[in-house]
């Protein structure tokens, strides 16, 4: 019997098979443009999903037609139950990833291998002690590069996240690039995107276009190679010639990739957001906790996604402030 796939099918035509689940609002570092300065107003223990109704929901997205699953946070490792949540999604016909900051990362290697986990995105801003720390608020540098090292070794694929924040780490974008000359890893430049919080301006943001210009200034165009790009990707994909690794560009604020969006998010306290810029949310912890069924809640919000970044299609509504703030924090949406 075929699935039924129609409740994750937006308006536009766009099937979701990708749901990107939070595990936990907390984190071992604060990064600055993820964590605000003042913190953020955690959930209460007893609102955030347990590893039963995790579980229970991604099953019933995979029954409606998801086949990549991503665990993230906050940090997802400091949850005490992560081992627990990690087997029971292992069981389901997925793909099965994970979002990090590696810190921590190398007490968890045997089961990440045991349940399949083979695909890791490391965030890490900068290859610089001290501006690690500066953005960060803590001196873990030298544990997240060695870790990524070690991730190499232990034959994970592994891209590497940095945020490119103008006058803060853009000049260290041809350093990342050169860590691919050794490393078999896709180092991925992000530009900047507006959360509640984190004191987004345009001055701040390294576009898509100045990135490339950055690295043609070291690298001719010969051999600056563009790869092709997989199925509703989001980053534009390239390659140094001679490179054992590559790299790419996630250019959601200057270039967004909406028309093939396949993405959905569940928040750690239940709630399903559309987009990663959309204000809106779908309480789905509450209805499944009384017993109703979320199936339609599911549909609704997938009908109500926006064609582009949650509403926000033009600069001018970018770079509203007002809008920023009617979403959450990033640290609590789910990296």
């Amino acid at each position: 019997m075929k699935k039924e796939t129609s409740i994750l099918k937006d308006t536009l035509g766009r099937t979701h098979t990708y749901l990107r689940i939070s595990l936990i609002e907390r984190c071992n570092l604060r990064c600055t443009y993820c964590m605000p300065e003042q913190g953020v107003a955690l959930s209460p223990k007893s609102h955030l999903m347990t590893y039963e109704e995790i579980f229970t929901i991604a099953q019933l997205f995979v029954k409606h037609g998801v086949s990549k699953i991503r665990l993230t946070g906050g940090e997802p490792l400091i949850r005490k139950d992560f081992p627990v949540i990690l087997q029971k999604l292992s069981s389901l016909p997925i793909t099965l990833s994970l979002t990090t900051n590696a810190v921590i990362i190398d007490k968890h290697i045997d089961f990440l291998k045991q349940y399949g986990v083979a695909s890791l995105n490391v965030s890490l801003d900068s290859l610089n002690r001290e501006r690690f720390k500066q953005i960060t608020l803590r001196d873990d540098f030298e544990k997240v590069y060695k870790n990524i090292h070690l991730l190499v070794k232990e034959e994970f694929k592994v891209k590497v996240n940095m945020v490119v924040m103008k006058g803060v780490n853009d000049y260290e974008i041809i350093d990342f690039i050169k860590l691919t000359e050794q490393l078999p890893i896709t180092v991925r430049f992000i530009e900047f995107m507006p959360f509640d919080g984190n004191k987004w301006n345009r001055d701040k943001l390294v576009s898509y276009t100045e990135i490339m210009n950055s690295v043609q200034t070291v690298y001719s165009e010969e051999k600056i190679i563009r790869l092709q790009d997989a199925a509703n990707d989001t980053s534009k994909n390239y390659k140094i010639s001679g490179h054992k690794g590559s790299f790419a560009v996630i250019s959601s604020v200057t270039n967004p990739f909406c028309d093939s969006c396949n993405r959905l998010r569940l928040t750690a306290n239940g709630r399903l957001k559309n987009c990663l810029f959309s204000a809106t949310e779908s309480d789905l912890l509450t209805a499944l906790r009384e017993g109703n069924p979320i199936e339609e809640i599911i549909q609704k919000a997938v009908q109500a996604k926006f064609a582009v970044r949650g509403g926000m299609d033009t600069r001018e509504k970018l770079e509203e402030p007002k809008l920023h703030t009617q979403n959450r924090s990033m640290i609590t949406i789910g990296g």
